[in-house]
């Protein structure tokens, strides 16, 4: 999508989401119940402004995550993802470490940006952020940068703005490409929900300052 240069009254992010910075957040889980069932990747993109007031995405930050003891593994979810929990080779951090790991990068990302606080992103956010608190509170972490319940889900953005709600059509349709045989992936996954919701803000982005720019041209 070609974006317009023009920075009439751009927004600060700070300013943008009510001193919240977006970020998004993808995991893959040993199944679908966030109490019981196993962390086993997550990846974090946070997302920055530029000087017109596009958002950006910012490097992937991600890691595998050693399920908790007592962890449940849904066979089904793993074929599903293709991960296998006991490769050594994954190189999989212990719960904490995993969160200490995501939440470093992202706090850095909240000061730089000037905000207060960051916000998750996802599709079907609240699963992801069920996830994330859930390890939270196992690990007793108390430096999480998220807020604990506000989300933005690109299901519904994408629902709104190209009238596509899975994920691999809301991508395409807002014209990026999306290799279904990387998909399940909490990197690939997340970098492709930023790609998405960077481009239904920028939109309508583009939007207000088309309307900025038909307010001037009546008033004159």
């Amino acid at each position: 999508m070609d974006i317009p240069s023009n920075n009439i009254t751009a927004p600060r992010m700070a300013e943008r989401f009510r001193g919240f910075l977006p970020v998004v957040i993808d995991v893959e889980t040993g199944g679908f119940d966030a109490e019981h069932d196993a962390l086993l990747e997550i990846a974090a993109v946070p997302l920055t402004m530029d000087e017109g007031g596009y958002l950006r995405s910012q490097p992937t930050v991600s890691t595998h995550v050693e399920p908790f003891p007592g962890a449940n593994l849904d066979p089904r979810s793993l074929e599903i993802t293709g991960i296998d929990p006991t490769n050594p080779l994954r190189g999989a951090l212990a719960e904490r470490q995993a969160l200490d790991h995501i939440f470093h990068v992202v706090r850095e990302a909240v000061r730089a940006a000037g905000c207060q606080r960051a916000i998750l992103v996802g599709h079907n956010a609240a699963f992801d952020l069920g996830f994330l608190n859930q390890a939270v509170r196992r690990c007793g972490h108390k430096r999480n940068p998220f807020h604990p319940f506000s989300c933005f889900d690109t299901v519904s953005l994408g629902g709104l703005a190209y009238g596509q709600t899975v994920l691999s059509k809301a991508v395409l349709a807002a014209g990026h490409a999306f290799d279904s045989r990387e998909a399940h992936s909490a990197v690939y996954d997340a970098e492709r929900t930023a790609e998405l919701f960077c481009s239904v803000v920028n939109r309508w982005r583009q939007l207000e300052l088309f309307e900025q720019a038909r307010s001037g041209l009546d008033a004159a």
